[in-house]
């Protein structure tokens, strides 16, 4: 019944473990939270947040390269190295402690160490000290995140050859940085070290970057890349890295080498599930990822997967939703008709310059399932907003229901592409019209009005 006490064991403090247990408490129930690195998750405050800071700071020195466009003086916009680690420490302490404040406010039970599966409704968890303490639960929740993957042909050592752990920032500011993988992290890293002033090749393993996006944005973003002095080395496969002194080579299967300072891993990751014991309590799993169901309950009653873990979008925003749903399901709130979690209704987005944002149906994947849908675009050369920020670039793409029109998804390359694509996902949540969006009344001058344009 709503409201109901329970014991919840969450294994895991990131985005989706936290949110699980702040809901669960507010809701009656009590709760404990097992994490051994950092309160909020070691992938999102020791990656996601110091890779948006970071970019954020590459921002402002491009931003401030063109200054003289906007009516300015030239000012030194030269990187402080040490002054971006010392921000980047400062806001990951300060978002840890204000998560580690929230969760003792609702009475959330912290505890320190990692934590396993003992049997169906029990859990373990062993501090750093060595001390074992063991906890009877009415719901678990596996909550562990992910790890970069690293193949047996990279020698990481955290120095030359970097692993996305290490390179938020690295050791020191690459004079040639090798980015091995094109998706989403691979460019954003890209992004990053070129706008500092390093020297970056990136190595796409098909014919353009980010595979799973549309290939217009794609190709948008590549003309970005090139004009930053970027190489882009296409059809090739990574499949050896030697350091020699002061450099690095990568080898790729066609026969190309490249050769830098640093090389960084941006190829995807496994699940933090090898040490959670899941067959003493009879959980499945495929490929290390929890198998979970539409309320993200895995085989076995009470015990839940969400982020990373769950094999699902690993977004932190997918995460907090996800543990939102565990808590409230768990405690019974779901008894009747409600909306389940629908993971290809999610906006994402790559926080490169410009940013790339996206949300529901994609032109290329309803082409490939034949379905008609139709189709519209306007670039942001014909906002006034644009023209007033100095910064034109990209578009707007909104796919609609050729009948009906409502919006199915949508594209954005721009300025707050990332900011922007909240409207063109609460249309695609809510099944709002284009005409809805025509009909808004929005803020002139505001990039927001090229939505409305699109959607003509």
């Amino acid at each position: 019944m709503p409201g109901q006490s329970k014991r919840f064991v969450i294994i895991g403090g990131g985005p989706g473990g936290t949110t699980c247990a702040t809901y669960a408490a507010r809701l009656g129930a009590q709760v404990v939270l097992i994490e051994r690195d950092i309160v909020g998750g070691a992938a999102h405050l020791l990656d996601c947040i110091p890779s948006k800071a970071m970019i954020a700071t590459g921002g402002m020195m491009s931003n401030m390269k063109r200054a003289s466009e906007m009516g300015l003086a030239a000012v030194d916009s030269r990187l402080d190295f040490d002054a971006l680690k010392n921000r980047i420490i400062d806001i990951e302490q300060r978002l840890e402690s204000s998560v580690s404040s929230q969760l003792s406010s609702q009475g959330v039970r912290l505890v320190e160490g990692t934590g396993e599966l003992t049997g169906p409704n029990s859990v373990r968890a062993t501090t750093p000290d060595g001390t074992v303490i063991d906890f009877e639960a009415d719901v678990i929740v596996l909550s562990t995140g992910s790890r970069p993957r690293i193949p047996d042909w990279a020698p990481i050592d955290g120095v030359r050859v970097l692993t996305t752990r290490h390179a938020y920032p690295p050791p020191e500011l690459p004079d040639h940085l090798i980015v091995v993988g094109s998706g989403v992290t691979g460019v954003e890293f890209v992004h990053m070290f070129s706008s500092f002033g390093s020297d970056v090749t990136l190595i796409v393993s098909r014919q353009h970057v980010l595979p799973a996006k549309d290939p217009e944005v794609a190709a948008a973003l590549e003309d970005t890349f090139v004009d930053r002095g970027v190489r882009l080395l296409k059809g090739a496969r990574a499949e050896a890295i030697s350091v020699d002194g002061q450099k690095v080579i990568v080898s790729c299967d066609d026969g190309r080498t490249v050769e830098g300072s640093h090389v960084l891993l941006a190829i995807g990751s496994v699940p933090n599930s090898d040490s959670l014991n899941l067959e003493a309590a009879g959980v499945e799993s495929e490929w290390g990822y929890v198998k979970v169901d539409h309320n993200c309950l895995s085989n076995m009653p009470g015990i839940y997967a969400c982020g990373d873990v769950s094999g699902k979008l690993p977004l932190s925003s997918v995460a907090s939703t996800q543990g939102r749903k565990i808590a409230e399901h768990a405690m019974g709130l779901h008894q009747g008709p409600h909306r389940h979690l629908d993971y290809d209704k999610a906006a994402s987005a790559i926080f490169t310059e410009p940013e790339i944002a996206d949300v529901g149906l994609a032109e290329a994947d309803a082409f490939a399932e034949g379905r008609k849908i139709r189709v519209t675009k306007v670039p942001f050369s014909v906002s006034a907003k644009a023209l007033i920020n100095n910064d034109p670039r990209g578009f707007v793409k909104i796919v609609s229901d050729p009948l009906t029109g409502v919006v199915l998804g949508g594209s954005i390359v721009g300025r707050h592409a990332a900011e922007l694509i909240s409207v063109l996902a609460l249309a695609v949540t809510a099944g709002l019209t284009v005409t809805d969006l025509v009909e808004s009344l929005f803020v002139h001058p505001a990039l927001a009005e090229v939505l409305a344009e699109a959607a003509e």
